[in-house]
């Protein structure tokens, strides 16, 4: 009755047991090792399947951004061409980017009322 309340004071041999089934089953330990050491260098390895799958995505974002960057580049490139080539837009873009005015034409800047 007296050891259901006391701790075992014996250490617990957990080490010396793993090691006596591995002594008697000795190529199911060499298994269960090469395994574990496959295991750990395919996934854990700087070439293994984690840092194939972080690169991947790396891949995907750079091409997502290589996309947009096109598409900018694109849109620069036609508005390089439109103001080479048309005097019409060039005046639109001098007079809304810029702020300038023809000779005699007066400008009226109308302020807006902040409730």
């Amino acid at each position: 009755m007296e050891d259901r309340f006391y701790r075992n004071l014996q250490p617990r041999r957990f080490l010396k047991q793993i090691g006596r089934a591995a002594s008697r089953n000795k190529r199911r330990a060499l298994l269960i090792a090469v395994g574990t050491l496959v295991f750990l260098y395919f996934f854990f390895d700087n070439k293994g399947i984690l840092a194939r799958i972080r690169l991947e995505r790396e891949r995907q974002a750079l091409i997502e951004q290589v996309r947009a960057d096109s598409v900018q580049i694109r849109a620069l490139q036609a508005q390089i061409n439109a103001l080479q080539g048309d005097k019409k837009t060039v005046e639109k873009i001098a007079r809304e980017k810029y702020g300038m005015i023809r000779e005699g034409e007066t400008v009226y800047k109308i302020k807006k009322e902040q409730e």
